[in-house]
């Protein structure tokens, strides 16, 4: 199998675990267990057998500077020294430096040259298991970077991770947004963030079967929409939307 160098592998979100767990399980679908990580609570989320990604509680620490509930994206590199060292020479930053959680992989907490966070990853076994089919209800489908610039974003991810730049599409007053690929099936886009947006961050799109659906049951938990439904060029329905705690998702289906 191909080194999947450049390719978000995990997401994990952070805030109220259990109401996190309960939330999400009832939106999209995903199986929730305990990791079974001794004193350290962590939740995984599922697709079949195939893992999506991590629940956790904030850190009292972390909780104590002000950080707000989110979710965070891993991205797969074949060296994580080499590759935080390389981003920080292209104007990134390190908030942890690389350590290994054993028997897992090796990581570092992360952050873009416009200060978007992100996790560096390599897990100890070589290559992640090959994910469902694209389109699979409750997989991770499209990732959107939201930031203050968005052609000096486009610049950094390539270089640093080989991802390739595909479209411009004119949003008229939004701005340009620009599409790209990362090599592995995945795709995302990059857009400057307008005067609405408060601040910078990377928003993840769960796939599920029926939009208006998956809305009735976020609902039904507390979450809100904050954009859309809108469709998309390709003929999807999206939808920009807050869970109970604050953080941002967004949902992608096939049909409203």
């Amino acid at each position: 199998m191909t080194a999947p160098i450049g390719k978000f592998v995990w997401y994990e979100y952070m805030g109220d675990r259990k109401a996190a767990a309960d939330f999400y399980a009832h939106v999209v679908g995903w199986g929730v267990k305990d990791a079974g990580m001794g004193g350290f609570p962590y939740d995984t989320a599922s697709v079949g057998d195939h893992m999506v990604g991590g629940i956790m509680d904030m850190p009292a620490e972390a909780k104590a500077m002000g950080a707000r509930s989110g979710w965070m994206g891993y991205i797969w590199i074949e060296d994580v020294d080499a590759s935080a060292k390389r981003l920080t020479a292209a104007g990134g930053k390190v908030f942890k430096e690389p350590a290994d959680i054993p028997n897992i992989g090796r990581f570092a907490v992360v952050a873009d040259p416009l200060s978007n966070n992100f996790m560096l990853f390599r897990d100890a076994g070589g290559n992640p298991p090959p994910p469902p089919a694209p389109g699979t209800p409750g997989t991770i489908g499209w990732h959107e970077l939201h930031c203050d610039d968005g052609a000096k974003a486009l610049a950094f991810y390539p270089d640093c991770f080989g991802w390739k730049k595909e479209r411009d599409f004119d949003m008229g007053p939004m701005g340009v947004y620009h599409t790209f690929d990362t090599g592995h099936g995945e795709h995302g886009g990059v857009i400057t963030r307008t005067k609405e947006t408060p601040a910078s961050f990377w928003l993840y799109y769960i796939y599920v079967d029926s939009l208006d659906a998956a809305v009735e049951r976020f609902k039904e938990k507390g979450g809100r929409i904050a954009s859309g439904p809108l469709e998309t060029p390709n003929g999807r329905w999206i939808v920009q939307a807050l869970d109970p705690q604050g953080a941002m998702f967004a949902l992608v289906a096939p049909k409203r």
